[in-house]
């Protein structure tokens, strides 16, 4: 008899363990997007009536259209009591000369308390200069192509453009204007600033002596007037007096 062997069973394939695949790395998107934001500049802030601003730092250099190099710093420290800056957005375009002439016309009661008026554009000191000429301007222009001073102020236009308004700043660094407005709302703004005794700029001593000067001066004309006036009136009434005598005789 044949004695039959049991085969042995098949070893099992060794497990070949898979190596799992790492995970991918998540996108910095969210760092990236920090970082950017850290590295955008503030914003600065627009200073508001009331407001002191840094004169030291504030609104960059600028040119004035002869081709003298300043800062509002130097304008400041330049004026008897302050500055006015008037912005318009191209010289010699109908707005801008209405504006600019209106500042012209009401020039002597606009600086009568100290306050030095200048207009501000992101014009070249050339077409400043042109326009300055051809109007007859008694104050200097300002240009200001970077728009720096134009954009500390608050006035200047994304992505470029200037908005027609008017600023006021004393000799402290105290902002006393800041109104956006057309070519007669900008000059009736400071018009209204000196009228109320410019917000605290008070009127220069030597101005003063001098008003006070020529009210004395106006007094005493008056006076004069008034009393030949009434001696007028006199030789009037001894005429009238006379003349009717003469009537009554005949």
């Amino acid at each position: 008899m044949v004695e039959l062997r049991k085969r042995k069973a098949p070893a099992p394939p060794p497990v070949v363990e898979k190596k799992s695949k790492p995970a991918p790395k998540a996108k910095a998107a969210s760092s990236t997007k920090a970082t950017e934001t850290a590295s955008e500049k503030p914003k600065s802030k627009v200073p508001e009536v009331g407001d002191t601003i840094d004169l030291d730092s504030f609104g960059g250099d600028i040119e004035i259209q002869d081709g003298t190099q300043t800062t509002l710093k130097k304008l400041v420290e330049e004026s008897k009591s302050g500055v006015v800056l008037f912005t318009y957005p191209k010289a010699s375009t109908p707005g801008c000369t209405k504006q600019a002439c209106s500042f012209r016309d009401n020039y002597k009661h606009l600086s009568s308390t100290g306050l030095s008026i200048y207009g501000l554009s992101a014009d070249s000191a050339k077409a400043n200069t042109t326009f300055k000429t051809k109007q007859n301007l008694p104050y200097p222009l300002l240009c200001n192509p970077s728009a720096t001073l134009i954009g500390a102020i608050g006035f200047k236009k994304a992505p470029k453009g200037t908005t027609r308004g008017v600023f006021a700043v004393d000799k402290k660094g105290k902002v006393l204007l800041r109104e956006a407005g057309g070519p007669d709302a900008t000059v009736d703004a400071v018009q209204k600033l000196v009228a109320e005794g410019s917000n605290g700029v008070e009127e220069p001593e030597e101005d003063r002596e001098e008003g006070e000067k020529e009210k004395e001066e106006s007094g005493k004309d008056d006076e004069k007037k008034d009393d030949e006036r009434k001696g007028d009136e006199k030789e009037d009434e001894e005429k009238e007096e006379e003349a009717g005598e003469k009537t009554e005789e005949k």
